[in-house]
């Protein structure tokens, strides 16, 4: 028989003080605070903090955080931060990430552990791991408050550092759970484990991040990188996209962002990058910006409609400089903004540095210890002053251009979705797929980039990463593909879906386009959906006219579009993109066998298209032989 609520509340009066106890006694459901309980119980904390909305609480994590030396204040602002990982924790975990199934049961691709032996196994490693510690509840909601999107969630963690960027990212939700008794709800435990003398997780070989999607709980230990350890942030998204995939609704790696077009009207689209392919940059770079992450993603009467869960970003500062990222720039270096900063270098003076800065790295601290120009690692390789991976926590509110619907419960309406990637040698820069279906499979599925420093391992590899999202799924890439076919059979109006590419470089090695002129493309997106510009059809899709970019780019940045440099941007290379279908093909067929066949039936399609040009152009064509007009 189960405890009785009475029960459950005295056994946590244990851990609490006079004050915390009457926060917790405010919560409705006595599920939850049975799981809290089990969670004191299992990891022994000496005390437990419940956060609210109040500033006080607010207040007190952010004192605790520096207290706890997680935490190091700058000189210049009181709401300016620095954290550091360690150099062993410094990216999401991949092999450590599993997913927890029952006995016997494979997800294509993606990384598995049975349920029972996983918890037998988190739960030995948190045993005790909090004593000596304070205890932090934090309730969130994952996405607007009273919206059919939102989700809801629940951290317990022994970090202030991970509570305090949870509060700068997602609406705090304590009132939501002490006004309905029946909420469902996702949970979230983490402990940094045993800390060095740095502050850092001394214990990363015991580093642990599972995933129990079927009970909505994940467990993670013996790391502080945000990636792995705050649970509202790319582990949340494991558990939205098997609740979408369920019940037929998308969770995505997508920021959601506005561009203004003819007669005032606002186009929405969203855009899925892997990391550090310039998916921030892009969000940023839009008239409006609803978010630039995270996407729950829903059919509203046949029209395509999208939320952000989040109201914060987590972004990678690495680049970030006045001149081509003017907005951003300000929000990290005025005095009056919340910021926390990830493994970037802090200098003995107190400022901040980072890659992107105008000014020249001097001596100080940074994710490796000590720092002064020309450190060298054990290996003899330099280290830089501030990793590549570094990090900002801010709120999204700052924007200017941050558009009204981020609070709005019925989202706002999605016109056109976008898929890029690091491409050095196939992908042209903008083009738009046939249809819906098309875009999914050959935009989307099949997606490839070089990796950055976001993930543990070799960067520049190329790796196949379909949606930009297979990190995070707890789906097989084949049910994901499904899941999307799925979706557009209900639409009225399908979105358009167009890939990107910002990394073509040129026979010298140089990049091809400069950062700011993805406004460009951007532009070009939202006047194709309302069918304002004509295209020239290629093989794989539609491309920009020359003489309509030409215009765009002297409208919009004052610039010269050269003829030259637009035969090479948009020269469609068939042999490479025929070995890319080929690679993709293989990945499928392979790796995973649930893949629907109408994925095969449109990449034989493809592939037949590009044989014909090959058969006409030879391996390179020129888009101006394409042109038909």
């Amino acid at each position: 028989m189960l405890e009785s609520r009475e029960g459950i509340l005295v056994r946590l009066a244990a851990y609490t003080d006079f004050v915390n106890f009457g926060k917790l006694v405010k919560v409705k459901s006595t599920s939850l605070l049975r799981w809290i309980l089990e969670v004191a119980e299992l990891t022994e904390p000496d005390r437990m903090f419940v956060v609210t909305d109040s500033p006080e609480d607010l207040e007190y994590v952010r004192r605790r955080a520096v207290e706890n030396r997680e935490e190091i204040p700058v000189s210049y602002s009181p709401l300016h931060t620095v954290h550091f990982d360690g150099p062993r924790d410094l990216a999401r975990d991949r092999e450590n990430t599993r997913i927890l199934v029952p006995k016997g049961t494979v997800i294509p691709m993606i990384n598995t552990k049975d349920v029972v032996e996983g918890v037998g196994e988190i739960e030995g490693i948190m045993k005790g791991i909090m004593k000596g510690r304070e205890m932090y509840v934090g309730f969130y909601c994952y996405g607007p408050k009273n919206s059919p999107f939102t989700l809801y969630g629940v951290q317990v963690t022994d970090s202030a550092y991970v509570i305090h960027s949870s509060n700068v990212l997602y609406r705090l939700c304590y009132d939501v759970f002490t006004e309905r008794e029946s909420i469902s709800y996702m949970r979230f435990l983490h402990s940094t484990g045993e800390r060095d003398e740095n502050g850092w997780s001394r214990n990363v070989h015991k580093r642990r991040i599972y995933i129990d999607v079927e009970n909505q709980i994940v467990y993670t230990a013996n790391t502080q990188y945000a990636g792995n350890a705050i649970g509202m942030k790319k582990l949340a998204l494991r558990l939205c996209i098997y609740r979408g995939y369920r019940e037929n609704w998308l969770c995505e790696h997508m920021f959601i962002a506005g561009m203004k077009g003819p007669g005032g009207r606002v186009t929405y689209f969203t855009g899925a990058f892997p990391a550090g392919c310039g998916k921030t940059a892009t969000a940023m770079m839009a008239d409006t910006l609803v978010g630039d992450d995270l996407a729950i993603i829903k059919n509203i009467g046949g029209e395509v409609r999208a939320v952000n869960p989040e109201t914060g970003m987590f972004g990678i500062i690495s680049g970030i400089n006045p001149i081509d990222d003017p907005e951003i720039y300000e929000i990290l270096t005025r005095r009056d903004t919340e910021v926390v900063f990830a493994n970037v270098l802090l200098t003995k003076d107190g400022s901040i540095w980072w890659d992107g800065k105008p000014e020249s790295p001097r001596p100080g601290i940074n994710y490796a210890g000590s720092w002064w120009p020309g450190k060298k690692d054990e290996k003899g390789g330099e280290i830089p002053p501030s990793h590549p991976n570094a990090r900002f926590t801010t709120s999204i509110r700052y924007l200017k251009n941050l558009d009204p619907g981020i609070d709005d419960p019925n989202g706002v309406p999605v016109k056109g979705m976008i898929f890029g990637g690091r491409d050095s040698d196939t992908w042209v820069p903008v083009e738009e797929a046939f249809d819906w279906d098309h875009g999914i499979v050959t935009k989307g599925a099949i997606l490839e980039s070089e990796r950055t420093a976001a993930v543990l391992g070799e960067a520049g590899l190329v790796e196949f990463n379909p949606f930009a999202i297979l990190d995070f799924l707890s789906i097989s890439p084949g049910a994901f593909i499904e899941l999307h076919f799925r979706f557009g059979e209900g639409l009225k109006e399908r979105p358009r879906i167009f890939s990107v590419n910002y990394f073509l470089r040129g026979e010298h090695g140089e990049y091809l386009t400069e950062k700011r002129d993805k406004y460009v493309w951007l532009k070009w997106m939202e006047l194709r959906v309302h069918g304002d510009l004509d295209a020239i059809e290629t093989p794989t899709g539609y491309i920009p006219v020359y003489e309509d970019l030409r215009n765009l780019f002297e409208k919009y940045l004052n610039k010269e579009f050269k003829e030259d440099l637009y035969e090479k941007l948009f020269s469609i290379r068939i042999s490479k993109l025929l070995k890319k279908y080929e690679r993709a093909w293989n990945i499928y067929a392979t790796k995973a066998p649930d893949t629907p066949k109408k994925f095969y039936y449109i990449m034989i399609e493809q592939k037949r298209k590009l044989e014909e040009a090959e058969s006409l152009f030879g391996a390179v064509v020129s888009p101006f032989k394409l042109d038909r007009r």
